[in-house]
């Protein structure tokens, strides 16, 4: 084993994230105690919710500690075992990220099979990033068959499963949003109805156009204008599962809610917040499930990979930028 490199929190963002705020720091390689393993981390997510936890408030989850390694999902060998089921050469997924070499809890770690899936798989399609769109698109909005279903942020990792499960469960049309022709093309290559580029005029007026006779599901990863339009188009009895607001993580002012909001009363809609730790009894179906339309090739998932954990920073910037298509890795 050699030196173990992290990425730790300097200093708390105000407004966007810098470069200036990370720090690569070189430690020891830890060595594990009763229970617990050392894990070679692989590939490493970074992901939006993470911005949330750079700012010391309150939260679902505990911030970021200064001057510490910041973390999140990861997936990597086992090198150092002293925890029953666990051997050197497992593969395995945990929750300690942006950083080398992670000294995990065995009850933290969960194997993975290399062999049914790229390791990759298990830090979305197959991991959290599948099972929050499983979720909250067919739990939390319960959606039916031949209902139309919009989609923001729909080119990134949890929304690009959000369109394919729509479609292959039934829905009736699915439109996406995204942030560049690239990627609207993307979707409408993914089976969405219609996608639209954000940038090219406002998104109510857009949405209008790719969903005349209204929307029935909004799955919500943007917030702000999205939210607003997505009111505004809903039909009687509509739902919105609301999965994020990147649109606003890093405002220095508080955000204008949308104005439209006494809509709501008319038209009996429900808008309801979820975090997919609250859905961990449908992984096993989940799991099933999507096993089955990846093996038929029925659903289709991408990756933008940057290589070096030094980079972390970098990817994360990028993805809060939406320079990603699909899941934002990196290559430790």
């Amino acid at each position: 084993m050699t030196a173990n490199r992290e990425i730790h929190l300097a200093s708390r963002p105000q407004g966007w994230p810098t470069a200036d705020n990370f720090r690569l720091v070189t430690t020891e390689v830890p060595t594990p105690g009763p229970g617990q393993l050392v894990v070679r981390n692989q590939f490493m997510s970074v992901d939006p919710y993470m911005r949330g936890r750079m700012n010391d408030v309150k939260s679902y989850v505990p911030p970021f500690r200064l001057d510490a390694p910041l973390d999140g999902g990861a997936v990597g060998e086992v090198v150092a075992s002293e925890a029953e089921g666990f051997a050197p050469g497992d593969v395995v997924l945990h929750g300690l990220g942006w950083r080398e070499y992670a000294l995990v809890d065995a009850k933290g770690a969960r194997k993975v099979d290399p062999g049914l899936a790229p390791v990759t798989a298990y830090l979305g399609v197959l991991g959290m990033t599948g099972l929050t769109a499983y979720a909250g698109l067919l739990d939390v909005a319960a959606m039916k068959p031949g209902e139309t279903v919009f989609v923001s942020g729909a080119a990134g990792a949890v929304g690009s499963m959000v369109g394919q499960i729509a479609k292959l469960r039934g829905a009736g049309r699915v439109v996406g949003s995204a942030g560049s022709p690239a990627k609207v093309e993307r979707l409408r290559a993914l089976g969405f109805d219609a996608a639209f580029d954000y940038h090219d005029g406002p998104v109510r007026d857009q949405l209008r156009a790719a969903a005349p006779d209204g929307v029935d599901v909004y799955f919500d990863n943007v917030g702000g204008e999205h939210l607003e339009a997505a009111i505004g188009a809903m039909n009687l009895h509509g739902r919105a599962a609301i999965c994020g607001m990147i649109a606003q993580y890093n405002a220095t002012e508080p955000p204008a809610a949308p104005r439209n909001l006494a809509l709501l009363i008319g038209k009996r809609l429900t808008l309801r917040g979820f975090l997919v730790g609250d859905h961990g009894h449908l992984r096993e179906q989940f799991v099933q499930e999507m096993a089955g339309w990846l093996r038929d090739g029925r659903i289709s998932y991408d990756e933008t990979v940057v290589d070096g954990i030094e980079r972390a920073p970098e990817a994360f910037l990028g993805l809060l930028r939406g320079e990603n298509l699909g899941k934002m890795l990196v290559r430790v």
